[in-house]
């Protein structure tokens, strides 16, 4: 069976504060000791599990260089989206984002090896119960064995060498690196909060097929390097 090479990002909308819980706002505010993260809590729960909705799934096809953005929005028929070149887009509110989302990646139909830059450690968890909360079945593990690669490939994990090297880096420090376009663009991970509650749901889109684009070509310039060093690779 052939396999597929897909890369995947995630944008994430966190609930806004009052929404949360008191009790849960307590554990929150407890958990940080230094009082500048404490303070900056209320505006991080995206990055919280189960604290923020799936409003973006970008998602790039390595071998046939093109993508996909799962965005929040009314629902209309997946066709082409202009904003980024080789690319289509599927509206939906979250349930639906995530029931597509886990149709393109289910490996009964199809050997597929998913790419994500620290996927293993945020998206794949955040999507996985943000299902979950929702009642939407996963149709895999986002989050296989950390030391092969052959199923889920995070280059965070590789760049880092599986946990052995101490200092980490963006994913645009290392797109510079290799000669990678740059996803940065009008917005970058931290504004998307602001973004979104100002109805930029478009340039979120954009940005996050960007970031994941990034990450294919990333792959790509790794592949025939780096990778077949790693079990799986």
């Amino acid at each position: 069976m052939s396999t597929s090479t897909i890369a995947f990002d995630i944008e994430v909308a966190g609930f806004p504060w009052d929404d949360v819980d008191e009790i849960t706002r307590g554990y929150l505010l407890e958990r940080e000791r230094d009082p500048a993260r404490r303070e900056a809590v209320p505006e991080r729960t995206a990055l919280y599990p189960g604290l923020g909705k799936v409003i973006a799934i970008g998602m790039w096809l390595v071998e046939e260089q093109r993508g996909m953005i799962l965005l929040e929005g009314d629902a209309t028929p997946e066709a082409s989206w202009e904003r980024v070149p080789d690319s289509k887009i599927f509206r939906g509110d979250e349930r639906a984002l995530l029931q597509r989302f886990w149709e393109l990646v289910d490996p009964s139909n199809h050997r597929i090896r998913l790419v994500s830059y620290n996927g293993r450690s945020y998206d794949g968890p955040i999507l996985t119960i943000r299902s979950a909360q929702l009642g939407v079945q996963p149709t895999r593990q986002l989050v296989p064995y950390r030391y092969d690669i052959s199923d889920h490939c995070d280059l965070f994990d590789v760049l880092g060498f599986q946990g052995t090297v101490r200092d980490r880096y963006s994913l645009d420090y290392w797109c510079r690196r290799f000669d990678v376009e740059s996803p940065k663009g009008s917005i970058d991970g931290s504004q998307v909060a602001r973004a979104y509650r100002s109805g930029r749901i478009d340039d979120i889109g954009e940005y996050c097929l960007r970031d994941v684009r990034a990450t294919a070509q990333l792959y790509s310039r790794l592949a025939e390097s780096m990778l077949p060093l790693f079990k799986g690779g």
